[in-house]
């Protein structure tokens, strides 16, 4: 299921990307051959108003074949007197500058309307005691490595229901008063969560020394919250899905950049980057907090796709705009066997990496 998931994810981002490229060089006036759903072998296709449209048996994404999109094909076509005139390299710099980025615009919309949908349905929310309904829930927020907690497996998203030590019992669950039973007993505590349907009861013994900014203060090592589902309004959450994307794109680009400069310096630490196999991992644990967090996961790697393709590199649709604004500044075009040659070296480089982080993604199973 966490596979066909993934495929799901990946099939929904390519296409909407790949939608992005096909409809503004639809606007733009250029011949676009073919538009595929999946990737061949071809099941069926049609042909309606100069372009074909196929139904492939491979599900992972889509492609849309523009003509002259290949400098070389639209060379040798000139060169034997065809008409160029509706192809992509014939057309202004600013119209294929659109199409190239119109496939990354698409991804950050789509992430956009990902976060919409979710802030509609209700994002799980740490509320105050005063703010809290019935509904909400006090859950386990964070769970700290080597403390009594995690020795006995509290996982986190657990819901407390009951808290007691000895013959006392905590009345009040909200994160002060907990905070303040844990800190005040001389013996260890014995805690009930619920996690998916099932009820579990634990015992621990509070440590002092947990907390760096108190030492002397006990703790078990968990963060706890009055969580709630909270629903915004459309207005909202246009508005707040606006504030996400934007935070999410300026976060996810000084991260890449980063791990970038680091490579080049030699100090990049590569097992925090996930392959497929590893977004696989990511895609099922999404899952498994329901519905919205796979939508906020999906709109995540949306804005993943959308910073790394836009990346200035040969093959990336930020390679191929770096040659359109070269193309326009020296006011020529560049040799297109030069531009395939590093295309092809620049898809092979991919390659390689997908290859290494890929093999780093099945070292962790092991």
């Amino acid at each position: 299921m966490t596979i066909l998931l993934f495929f799901v994810v990946l099939f929904v981002l390519i296409l909407v990307h790949e939608w992005g490229h096909f409809i503004v060089a639809k606007k733009t006036g250029m011949r676009v051959d073919e538009f595929g759903i999946g990737f061949p072998p071809k099941l069926f296709g049609k042909k309606w108003r100069g372009t074909l449209y196929t139904f492939n048996a491979l599900p992972i994404g889509g492609f849309v074949r523009i003509w002259g999109e290949n400098a070389e094909d639209a060379a040798d076509a000139k060169e034997g007197g065809a008409d160029i005139s509706d192809s992509f390299t014939s057309k202004s710099k600013w119209a294929q500058a659109a199409v190239l980025i119109a496939g990354v615009t698409m991804n950050i919309i789509f992430a956009w309307f990902l976060f919409v949908v979710v802030f509609m349905m209700g994002v799980p929310t740490p509320v105050s005691p005063e703010e809290a309904t019935t509904d909400a829930q006090f859950t386990v927020t964070h769970v700290s490595q080597n403390s009594p907690a995690a020795a006995v497996g509290v996982p986190v998203g657990a819901q407390i229901v009951a808290v007691t030590s000895g013959e006392t019992k905590l009345d009040t669950l909200e994160p002060e008063t907990f905070s303040s039973f844990i800190r005040g007993t001389e013996e260890s505590v014995v805690l009930t969560y619920k996690k998916e349907d099932a009820e579990m009861t634990v015992e621990i013994t509070p440590e002092a020394g947990l907390i760096a900014e108190d030492p002397e203060k006990k703790a078990i090592g968990i963060g706890v919250a009055l969580v709630e589902n909270v629903k915004r309004p459309v207005h909202v959450a246009i508005y707040e899905a606006l504030k996400t994307t934007g935070g999410a794109l300026v976060a996810i680009t000084v991260g890449i950049a980063t791990l970038i400069a680091q490579s080049v310096q030699g100090t990049a630490d590569f097992s925090q980057v996930a392959g497929p196999i590893g977004i696989v991992g990511l895609v099922g644990d999404a899952a498994e907090f329901g519905l919205t967090s796979l939508l906020m996961f999906t709109a995540i790697i949306s804005l993943n796709l959308a910073v790394i393709n836009m990346l200035p590199f040969p093959a990336l649709d930020g390679g191929r705009l770096l040659f359109v604004a070269i193309e326009a500044v020296i006011r020529r075009p560049i040799n297109p066997a030069w531009v395939a040659r590093l295309n092809f070296l620049g898809f092979a480089l991919l390659m390689i990496l997908m290859i290494a982080i890929t093999y780093n993604d099945v070292s962790r199973l092991f």
